[in-house]
């Protein structure tokens, strides 16, 4: 996949939550895998939080960092499965104003190739709310892994070509500025 070494790399300001009813910072090997691939990407950690498999205590939080413009992206490890303390995605759900389907159906395909049809468990999602990119990774380190190295790496990256999300970030608003 193609690097435009020709490009200015533009470091983004990511937010990770961790979002799981037994882990701490200490037993967070999902969010400790996305923060060491942030920081060797050269982005900024701009926030980390753990917090408990509770879509208003989700949704809060997801709010939050929308609104803070120290804040470009947020990855979310946890809570995207089937069961019934998994509500990520319907958190995302109440703050999403575009969802980008293309993340979700990536993951899945991609994760195919190494879990097969397990893959159909996952309610990975990504999407775009107040300028700020949204991304909801399974739990796993292999999903963080998978998701971070075969897709967010990329996309995050300004100098990734023919396209990326680095270079729409100016214009996730402009449907709010006067015509």
């Amino acid at each position: 996949m193609p690097i435009d070494e020709s490009r200015k790399f533009v470091p983004v300001r990511i937010a990770v939550l961790t979002v799981s009813d037994t882990r701490d910072l200490a037993s967070d090997r999902s969010g400790d895998t996305l923060v060491g691939r942030i920081a060797a990407a050269g982005h900024e950690l701009a926030a980390r939080e753990i917090l408990r498999d509770e879509a208003a205590l989700i949704e809060a939080q997801l709010r939050a960092w929308i609104a803070d413009p120290q804040v470009d992206c947020v990855i979310t490890t946890g809570g995207t499965g089937i069961t019934g303390r998994d509500v990520t995605p319907e958190a995302f759900a109440r703050v999403l104003e575009k969802e980008i389907t293309g993340f979700g159906e990536l993951f899945r395909m991609l994760s195919y190739a190494k879990i097969g049809t397990s893959t159909i468990q996952s309610r990975a999602i990504g999407g775009v709310a107040g300028g700020t990119y949204l991304f909801a990774l399974p739990g796993s380190t292999g999903a963080c892994k998978d998701a971070w190295d075969d897709i967010l790496v990329h996309q995050l990256d300004a100098r990734f070509r023919p396209c990326n999300l680095v270079e729409l970030m100016p214009r996730l608003q402009e449907h709010l500025r006067a015509a």
